[in-house]
This record gives C-alpha cells, structure tokens and sequence, in this order.
C-alpha cells in the first residue's frame, strides 16, 4: 500500500509552502501521523518537523435540471500538511 497518493497544488497550499515550509498531500485514509512522515522523508529527502491530517467526507449533491433529478458524489478522502525543516523544499515537479 502506498502512503503518499498525490501532492496537493493549489494557491493556499503554495503560498504555505513559500511562507511557511508547508506542503500538502492526500494520502492512504488508513496512513497515520509516523507513516506519512516517513514516507515523505523517503520520497522526497527531506527532514519533516510536524505532520497534521485531516479527513474529507463525501459531499452528496442533487441538482434540479430539466430532465429531471441528478444525483452526485464527491470521493472522501484524506489530507495531510508537512512541515518540513527550515532551508529545505520539496519540488513536486522533479519527483513527477
């Protein structure tokens, strides 16, 4: 099982990583705090100070259209935000 699913890469999260060190990634649901860190560690060498994680429930929909009642679903699915050490960066572009 693979820990690391993809990198997350949006404005919020860039502007974290350029502030604060701060990257996001969604992983296994099952990963927990030691296993993501380790992870990151492995993949992208670097030193990760602290790992938060967050988990994304389904969001159901039904939109109202002509033809009639369309029901949607969004994937649940887990975050996680690492810190890595000062001086250091992940590059999501290199490792791709």
């Amino acid at each position: 099982m693979s820990v690391i699913i993809k990198p997350i890469i949006t404005e919020k999260i860039t502007k974290d990583g350029e502030i604060f060190n701060r990257f996001g990634f969604v992983v296994a649901k099952k990963a927990n705090k030691v296993e993501i860190k380790k992870a990151i560690e492995a993949a992208y060498g670097v030193t990760v100070v602290a790992v938060n994680t967050m988990n994304y429930r389904a969001d159901r929909t039904v939109k109202y259209t002509k033809s009639g009642l369309i029901s949607g679903k969004t994937n649940a699915y887990k975050k996680a935000v690492v810190e890595v050490k000062e001086g250091e960066t992940i590059d999501f572009y290199t490792n791709i």
